[in-house]
């Protein structure tokens, strides 16, 4: 039975890891702040959206 090892990878160098390493925490980062983004966006339309909702009670009460 022979073993195909073609699919190896050749072993990256000190200064390769350490660029893979840096792209990867700038890519984390990047994520992260999307992230923190579209949760503010959320929770300010969700407060936008639930103080209109609150205005219409309130003048469907007085009506």
């Amino acid at each position: 039975m022979t073993e195909d090892l073609s699919f190896r990878r050749k072993p990256l160098t000190p200064e390769q890891r350490q660029a893979r390493d840096a792209a990867r925490r700038i890519e984390a980062e990047k994520a992260m702040r999307d992230h923190e983004a579209a949760q503010k966006a959320f929770y300010e339309n969700r407060e936008r959206l639930r103080s209109e909702r609150l205005a219409r009670e309130a003048a469907a009460a007085k009506a």
